[in-house]
């Protein structure tokens, strides 16, 4: 009895160690599979450049870079990239990233070519980075409720106040600036967790007082948070360009023509008027 037992014991273990092997292959050739059908539109957290004539592109998580829903992708730099690559022949594979360090951390390693993402064309940026031709124009707004009235009509109202960012944005120097230009001190909280589109909502719900964000962002969730006003604006409107390393100048170039290129297409009107047309 107990012999029969243990061969029943033994043909279990076997069935499940059987069953397990089943999975791990299944497992492994859908990650092969995936991987294989990386396309324009690929998800990959990949620490290696891609190599060949294929350009590797740093997109930033945000309703106006790139963004997903459901099986949807979306972003008016995604699409028109996308437009790029179909219209000029360009091999393009996105990363998406949601922090601007690590995307830029990992253009300066070499792991991708190209940078889209909210990052101002600005003296002190040019100084250690190439722009491309601009792919639209933006600002920074500060982001506040409208419940009881608008507290912060003016820029010169944010004496002494305290604003939140996202951590790592160049827009830390610009409050700095503004700063100095009222003759007071505001005060700037770096999250290094949340996103503008995040910060915008915390705004919406009460849990922070005051964000600064890119109007391009702020302009499309007011629409649906009319408890929120982006009226103040906190910077000059600024270049939204692709951003590549210093020594990419020829690749630069060949943006600037692919860029010139798509914005003579049919389609590109739409997308702008899609996007950036209130």
């Amino acid at each position: 009895m107990l012999k029969k037992l243990s061969q029943v014991k033994k043909w279990q273990l076997a069935l499940y160690a059987g069953l397990l092997l089943v999975v791990i292959v299944l497992m492994i050739c859908l990650k092969k599979c995936n991987n294989d059908n990386l396309s324009v539109a690929s998800h990959t957290t990949t620490e290696h450049a891609s190599g060949g004539d294929t350009i590797d592109v740093a997109i930033e998580y945000s309703p106006m870079s790139y963004y997903a829903y459901g099986d949807t992708l979306g972003g008016f730099t995604y699409e028109f990239l996308t437009l790029l690559s179909d219209s000029c022949k360009v091999p393009l594979k996105f990363h998406p990233v949601v922090s601007l360090k690590a995307a830029l951390e990992g253009l300066d390693k070499g792991i991708y070519d190209v940078m889209a993402a909210q990052f101002p064309v600005t003296r002190e940026n040019k100084q250690h980075y190439l722009f491309t031709s601009a792919l639209y124009l933006d600002k920074q707004v500060l982001v506040q409720r409208n419940t009881e009235g608008v507290a912060i009509q003016s820029q010169l109202d944010l004496a002494g106040d305290t604003v939140n960012i996202v951590k790592g944005s160049p827009m830390r120097d610009r409050i700095i600036s503004l700063s100095r230009e009222i003759g007071d001190t505001i005060y700037v909280i770096s999250d290094s967790i949340y996103g503008p589109e995040q910060l915008f909502l915390m705004v919406s719900t009460g849990d922070i007082k005051f964000a600064v964000i890119n109007e391009s962002i702020a302009r499309k969730m007011a629409l649906s948070h009319p408890n929120v006003d982006i009226s103040t604006a906190i910077s000059f409107s600024q270049f939204q360009s692709l951003t590549l390393r210093k020594e990419d100048r020829d690749l630069c170039e060949k943006f600037n023509k692919w860029i010139d290129q798509t914005k003579k297409l049919p389609e590109y009107r739409p997308l702008y008027d899609k996007y950036l047309t209130k």
